[in-house]
């Protein structure tokens, strides 16, 4: 258990707490972020979890930084991106995720961020703050950007190895988080597969379908491929963490592509350049809807708590969007919401 921190700011704040050290990136990168949402958002107060030395030399390096909504929680180890799910709940639990994570658990963060290992996390979500009843695994979840608004995809890494049983509960869950946080009115509900005839998919696909479509919650619309996921057929798909990851990275390369390709045709010669002036202000529209960054900031659903999950190699800007995704949790009580609607409900693993 960790000791109280906050001070009389943090009485009346959204209280996030930010695993500072873990990620692909520097954290100097994340620490960029903590001085624009101390900036941006006045009724923020902010844990930070890391080394303390490191921590409150780079802060000191900024003039006019606002101690009384910040709380450093030194941490004396770092869940590294190669350390296994089952050997981090023996070996680190001094780290910053195990910290962050337990101050969630206290109840005194509303919420918490990392840019960690995804199985790290997980594993220590699950033993920390627990599961919401009869959700046997969590799944992470994202937007992503269709023709007309956005979607929720998951599980997009969580479990590479998904039942029939834990695509049907990602179904309710994604549905009752689309519905009840993004205010979506009965939403369309899709399962990812190879094809969208019946007999497509694997084993564990299949029944899934048969799972979901008995159930009276949820509106599905059935199967749906890969490159429909963005054409805005459905407003929730669900897919195993294997096929989910892979299918998010894919887009994310395919985005980078495209907008590096535009950049480097309307630089080719003194006319194209002419024309890239000419069509700038839709360029860089088409490239603020498809910056993975954007959408940076995935929900881990089923725990007892709000977790968001940064991409690993996120920069400032993309951590700080991870951390205005867990505000907005928080404003809206997304754990709330799946543990209300689900009443046991669920179907379950005996």
């Amino acid at each position: 258990m960790i000791p109280s921190k906050a001070g009389s700011a943090a009485l009346t704040s959204i209280r996030i707490a930010l695993d500072v050290m873990s990620g692909d990136e520097s954290p100097s990168a994340r620490m960029c972020s903590v001085i624009k949402l101390l900036t941006d958002k006045p009724d923020l107060f902010l844990y930070l979890i890391g080394d303390e030395v490191f921590i409150k030399s780079f802060l000191r390096m900024v003039p006019g930084i606002d101690w009384s909504r910040l709380a450093i929680v030194h941490s004396v180890k770092t869940v590294s991106m190669s350390d296994s799910p089952f050997s981090v709940l023996r070996s680190k639990q001094e780290s910053s995720m195990w910290m962050m994570l337990e101050l969630v658990a206290s109840g005194e963060a509303h919420a918490c961020v990392s840019a960690g290992n995804t199985g790290a996390l997980m594993a220590m979500g699950r033993h920390l703050l627990q599961m919401v009843a009869d959700v046997d695994r969590p799944a992470i979840a994202t937007c992503i950007p269709c023709r007309k608004g956005s979607a929720i995809l998951l599980d997009i890494g969580a479990n590479v190895d998904s039942t029939a049983i834990n695509l049907h509960q990602f179904a309710v869950m994604g549905s009752q988080l689309s519905s009840s946080v993004y205010h979506v009115y009965n939403p369309r509900v899709a399962l990812m597969n190879v094809g969208t005839e019946d007999i497509k998919g694997n084993k564990q696909v299949r029944l899934a379908s048969q799972l979901i479509q008995k159930d009276n919650r949820i509106n599905y619309i059935g199967y749906i491929e890969g490159h429909a996921i963005f054409s805005g057929l459905a407003d929730v798909i669900v897919c195993d963490g294997f096929v989910g990851n892979v299918a998010l990275k894919t887009a994310e390369g395919v985005a980078s592509l495209v907008k590096e390709e535009l950049l480097a045709t309307f630089g080719l010669n003194w006319w194209s350049r002419l024309l890239g002036l000419a069509v700038s202000p839709v360029l860089k529209e088409f490239c603020r809807r498809v910056d993975p960054v954007r959408y940076n900031g995935a929900s881990f659903l089923g725990l007892q708590g709000i977790v968001v999950k940064s991409h690993g190699s996120a920069d400032g800007k993309g951590f700080f969007q991870a951390v205005c995704q867990a505000i907005y949790e928080v404003q809206v009580g997304v754990s709330d919401c799946l543990m209300v609607d689900s009443g046991g409900g669920y179907t379950h693993s005996p």
